[in-house]
């Protein structure tokens, strides 16, 4: 990134640790996060995909509908046309049903089909309680006010903290890889055994692990960015000897392949190593009730 796009996007923060020289993304001038997408930066292809999303959730959800957010590369503004999926996020007043998760389900569908400027359309469900609550302020929380761009209804930015790159929230949003592990061997093991079924699971196990290692090393770094190739060189920058590693994970969560021995080295090799170190530095994420997943 060059010197002047990252002034526009910091509002002038500086790295202390570099001399107060090298401007990091993602930060204002006190050095909180600020909120990373507007529906200002929406591409011009997908307006038409936001506006029927918006009219949508309201014909669908009505009354049980608190808010809703985009996040993603369409409020990014870094959405390719025929590439990128649509990513929701509801909060409800009540905690999601059964009912609730298929109706999001048939409306993800329903859109993919219509347009041909996504690929797929994924939507997470919560009730405003737990979004608000004091177990996910630095991980749901955080997500919602610096990660979400607000679409419909009240946004619950304003009712959360201002949020700084330090190790607590380091630890409250990917301190958890340990738990996650297990289940990803599950599902390689259950996954159909061809390279587009494989695909998708390389696609989010890629751009999950380049996530927790830039969060890994984020209160170093002392920024933010939601940009793969961007984190996985930050996280370079501390780990020379994994570099490689999550620099290809970085390339195949934006151009997966559907290779079984990727999978196998995630789970078995980067994953494990990635979970230890992450619990060496920051501990673990505290621990959630039943259900909450």
């Amino acid at each position: 990134m060059s010197g002047s796009a990252s002034n526009r996007l910091t509002g002038g923060a500086r790295d202390r640790g570099t001399g107060g020289t090298t401007v990091r993304p993602g930060l204002d001038a006190q050095g909180f996060l600020v909120r990373e997408g507007s529906l200002a930066r929406v591409p011009r292809p997908f307006r038409p995909v936001v506006a029927a999303t918006r009219k949508r959730l309201t014909d669908v959800f009505g009354p049980r509908l608190h808010s809703a957010y985009l996040y993603g590369s369409v409020p990014r503004g870094t959405a390719r046309v025929g590439r990128s999926d649509l990513d929701l996020l509801l909060a409800l007043h009540e905690e999601p049903t059964g009912a609730d998760r298929a109706d999001a389900l048939a409306l993800g569908a329903a859109l993919d089909g219509e347009f041909g400027q996504i690929d797929g359309c994924g939507t997470l469900l919560f009730s405003r309680a737990r979004l608000l609550s004091d177990l996910e302020r630095y991980d749901l929380g955080w997500f919602v006010a610096c990660l979400c761009t607000p679409l419909l209804g009240e946004d619950l930015a304003a009712r959360l903290p201002r949020y700084r790159p330090d190790t607590l929230l380091a630890r409250e949003t990917n301190g958890d890889l340990h738990l996650l592990l297990p289940r990803w061997r599950r599902r390689i093991d259950e996954a159909e055994d061809t390279a587009e079924a494989r695909r998708p699971l390389v696609r989010s196990l890629s751009r999950h692990l380049v996530r927790t290692g830039f969060t890994l090393v984020m209160p170093r770094w002392n920024g933010w960015t939601s940009d793969l190739r961007e984190m996985a060189e930050a996280f370079a920058g501390f780990y020379p000897e994994r570099a490689g590693q999550l620099r290809d994970a970085a390339v195949l969560g934006l151009e997966p392949t559907g290779d079984a021995v990727v999978l196998r080295s995630y789970a078995d090799d980067l994953g494990p190593w990635l979970a230890g170190e992450y619990a060496r530095v920051h501990g673990v994420k505290a621990p959630r009730p039943p259900g909450w997943s």
